[in-house]
């Protein structure tokens, strides 16, 4: 199960997702961060993976695709923030870890 909602705030969108970041669900994380990012009018794009409860092969290569795209995050899990910096290595991009 996997579940994107979006939150509108003065200062940001927000991508909040939820459940299992694993294949079909990579492809729908990439179709809305994607068409999240227009008409921000100078707020920022965050994803916040705090309710995300597996991140998947592909799941990872999706974030690491979004995070050299320039991708902002936000997690509480330390096995999350752990999986954020090894995919920031990977990339070589400075840690965009709100």
């Amino acid at each position: 199960m996997f579940k994107i909602s979006i939150v509108e705030t003065h200062g940001q969108r927000r991508l909040v997702l939820e459940g299992t970041l694993v294949r079909p669900w990579t492809t729908e994380l990439e179709r809305a961060w994607s068409s999240a990012g227009q008409q921000l009018q100078g707020r920022k794009l965050v994803i916040d993976l705090t309710n995300v409860t597996l991140i998947g092969p592909d799941g990872e290569n999706t974030l690491l695709k979004l995070m050299s795209d320039g991708a902002k995050f936000s997690c509480g899990g330390v096995l999350t923030k752990h999986v954020l910096k090894q995919l920031a290595r990977r990339c070589r991009c400075n840690r965009k870890l709100l």
